[in-house]
């Protein structure tokens, strides 16, 4: 199997490690193909985004990378877009200038008249948070994540769909909702649906089990299940904000996949074309 990894932070966001440790890390544990993905809200600034006057910069340290590995790793440019309607999306148009390779279109925020959420707060500032703006009514938040997630796939023009249900990250903390619901599933499902109409690829993204947030992927079981059944494309990442995580789990991630009833998993190589290899 050729080893990828779409999902990859750096010290430019909220990552720990250099373009150049990571590159080194990626070497060292055989990958084929490494994107860098740090978090943009370009033309802005966000929290925990690159600083706007530092696009630049950002993509200079990966193209330098580039040139540097060529013989040892194929280097992607890319960027983990921030969904924020009437401010910046997750689209090509928006980014040309800076010219990624791939985009990964994702939803952390949620805006409301009296203030934002993000959804990947820690335990304790999301409760308060959806007691603040949603006056306790977890359901409802959940429900504007979707929203805003079909929104941007339904606008928007990029390549992977960033953890598709982030909202379960402090669910087995919480106990905000029940997967099993059917107003729930109603939610996944059409959200999948919309994912099949923008005909991008989903990541079966790590990062929560590496974190320590739950032992289980992004998208859940039954989210994969209805994926599957839509041939819609996955590619597994990792969501690493160190050097070391670049490929933690992955093993974990094989396992969903292969219970819903993939055997491939697409990639995209030095060519920005996306192409299938089979599930190993």
């Amino acid at each position: 199997m050729i080893k990828t990894n779409y999902h990859t932070h750096t010290d430019f966001c909220d990552g720990n490690g250099t373009v150049n440790q990571i590159a080194q890390n990626a070497i060292q544990k055989g990958f084929n193909i490494l994107g860098f993905s740090s978090h943009s809200m370009y033309p802005f600034s966000g929290s925990y985004h690159i600083v706007q006057k530092e696009h630049p910069l950002y993509v200079q340290a990966v193209n330098e990378a580039k040139e540097k590995y060529k013989n040892q790793l194929t280097i992607l440019l890319g960027f983990e877009a921030e969904y924020a309607p009437n401010v910046t999306k997750p689209d090509f148009s928006y980014y040309k200038s800076l010219s990624p390779d791939y985009l990964i279109g994702s939803v952390h925020y949620i805006f409301t008249p009296k203030g934002r959420l993000a959804v990947d707060y820690n335990a304790e500032r999301l409760e308060q948070k959806i007691n603040e703006l949603f006056g306790g009514n977890a359901k409802k938040m959940v429900c504007e994540y979707f929203t805003l997630e079909r929104e941007m796939l339904s606008n928007s023009a990029f390549s992977i769909i960033g953890h598709p249900d982030l909202v379960r990250k402090n669910n087995g903390r919480l106990h905000m909702f029940c997967e099993n619901d059917s107003w729930y599933r109603k939610e996944i499902k059409a959200t999948a649906n919309a994912i099949k109409k923008a005909g991008v690829i989903v990541e079966v993204n790590t990062g929560a089990i590496a974190r320590k947030y739950m032992d289980d992927v992004y998208p859940s079981k039954e989210f994969l299940s209805l994926l599957s059944e839509r041939n819609i494309p996955v590619t597994i990442n990792s969501d690493s904000h160190t050097p070391e995580g670049l490929d933690a789990f992955f093993d974990k991630a094989k396992e969903a996949l292969w219970k819903a009833g993939y055997n491939e998993v697409a990639y995209i190589d030095e060519n920005k074309n996306i192409r299938m290899q089979k599930l190993e």
